[in-house]
């Protein structure tokens, strides 16, 4: 039997009957609901031919294990989460049709509502996938798909059993890896991203970890202006991840 997660919160499942509409085992709305924010999914819910039920707020509630569900809670198979062939696979496309590679890698992120932030930053950026560790790293769960707003539905997330080998094996493959960690020297205005790209994140407080640290190519530091030593990891990643934007876009 395959495993089964639970989704919930507008975007996130009206981006998985987008894109992945044959996941879904079951589909509840909230009793009651019938605004405009809701008729795009109900509309491609009966295109994917997914009948729907309607329930009380209270058993929503309890489906999602949150009060956060916007009145939509879904049933579905669990996402598919990629190993390192797979990435190894997604280099050599990116490679056949020419496109340059652009990475996120998150070391050590264990909140999902952190992970969630960083893959819906992945998206708008562009970025190819999110590479992260086995251990010491939240999985998708429910709570990410939700705060991804549907970004985990269509951006890859690759993990790892060796995070230190794995980005050694990707700068094989012609990637440059800029780590981000508050005692660099150069910062991320000054930073080369215009190429083959992979940019390394860690958790919040703790850091990149010295292996990883130590198999980044080169590493760069926010500019703190403020009181605050350090900011929350899904802004850091946005902050790098969009200018690396700016520069390819130039």
């Amino acid at each position: 039997m395959k495993k089964q997660d639970v989704i919930f919160g507008i975007h996130a499942v009206e981006a998985l009957l987008k894109n992945s509409p044959e996941r879904v085992i079951e589909l509840w709305l909230m009793q009651g609901r019938d605004d405009e924010r809701l008729e795009p999914l109900v509309n491609a819910a009966q295109e994917a031919g997914i009948k729907s039920q309607r329930s009380a707020r209270k058993v929503l509630d309890e489906k999602a294990e949150s009060t956060q569900h916007q009145g939509v809670v879904a049933r579905v198979t669990a996402a598919k989460v990629l190993a390192e062939n797979e990435l190894d696979a997604l280099l050599d496309k990116l490679s056949a049709e020419q496109k340059t590679p652009f990475f996120l890698i998150l070391d050590g992120v264990t909140d999902p509502h952190n992970l969630g932030a960083c893959i819906r930053n992945a998206d708008a950026a562009g970025a190819h996938g999110v590479i992260v560790p086995k251990d010491n790293s939240v999985g998708l769960t429910s709570v990410v798909s939700k705060v991804a707003s549907g970004a985990a539905e269509v951006v890859p997330l690759f993990q790892v059993t060796n995070l230190a080998r794995t980005m050694r094996h990707i700068q094989e493959k012609g990637v440059w890896i800029v780590g981000a960690a508050g005692e660099a020297d150069s910062n991320v205005y000054q930073a080369d991203f215009k190429g083959a790209l992979a940019i390394a994140m860690g958790a919040e407080g703790k850091g990149l970890r010295r292996l990883t640290r130590e198999s980044c190519d080169s590493l760069i530091s926010i500019p703190m202006s403020g009181t605050v030593s350090s900011l929350n990891v899904s802004v850091a990643t946005g902050i790098c991840l969009f200018e690396a934007v700016r520069q390819r876009l130039v």
